[in-house]
């Protein structure tokens, strides 16, 4: 049996499926990844400071003016589109397969593509809250402000990104939840990601089933605990998937 047979399979016969995916997810949607040859941290860019600098909070609170810079210029694509990996994810949930997606992307796309359980630990980019009123603000307000940095309307204070930067702590009710789903799933399917960044890899250590997937381009630390492991672009596997379950 052929490794998209075996998944749609595995699909076929669970209905509480768990997607925990990374930014290989949205690169199918021309958003660079992080780590890749093609990425933020291996590409060229004119700023004097590395990316992981750069996104730093301590950077965002000491060079608020050059975090912007760089945050509206490489953190943000607007007219990105959700790929066929978003529309299958949210495909399966619609006919009571998935349970939850849990993300460690900021785009926003898989709400976009009709996704409604959706766990993002590292926030989203259309969602912008001042750090003095705590205001929100959406997309638009940050990308159209006249200065640099954004201002809230309504006090002065800075306009912050609801992302989670280098040196914060990641959301622990965004955490349980992804935990809760995970180690009640009767299938794990993490995509899209090298499972190297804590501490959201440690993710699968809750997983309690046998029935873990693992879609990448490329091997993970953990290909040797899963029962199925599918070296592909996950739009392509996935859309596959989904055809045949419909």
């Amino acid at each position: 049996m052929d490794s998209i047979k075996k998944l749609e399979e595995i699909i076929k016969d669970s209905s509480n499926v768990v997607f925990f995916g990374g930014a290989g997810v949205s690169t199918e949607s021309n958003i660079p990844d992080f780590r890749s040859a093609a990425g933020l941290y291996n590409s060229k860019n004119n700023f004097a400071y590395p990316p992981e600098v750069m996104l730093s909070h301590s950077f965002f609170c000491d060079y608020t003016e050059d975090f912007f810079k760089f945050y509206k210029s490489k953190m943000i694509y607007k007219n990105a589109k959700p790929n066929a990996a978003h529309y299958a994810l949210a495909k399966l949930e619609n006919i009571g397969k998935l349970k939850s997606v849990i993300t460690q992307n900021i785009d926003g796309l898989h709400q976009e593509a009709g996704s409604k359980e959706v766990i993002e630990l590292h926030g989203n980019i259309h969602r912008n809250y001042c750090t003095n009123c705590n205001a929100f603000f959406n997309l638009d307000y940050v990308l159209n402000s006249k200065d640099v940095i954004p201002k809230c309307d309504h006090c002065g204070g800075i306009v912050k990104p609801d992302v989670v930067l280098y040196e914060e702590e990641l959301d622990m009710e965004a955490i349980n939840k992804a935990i809760y789903y995970v180690e009640n799933a009767d299938v794990l399917i993490i995509g899209g990601t090298s499972l190297a960044v804590y501490p959201a890899a440690n993710l699968v250590h809750y997983y309690k089933g046998n029935k873990l997937i693992l879609i990448n381009k490329s091997s993970t630390p953990y290909d040797n605990r899963a029962s199925l492991v599918i070296n592909n672009k996950i739009g392509e596997v996935l859309g596959k998937v989904v055809d045949k379950l419909e």
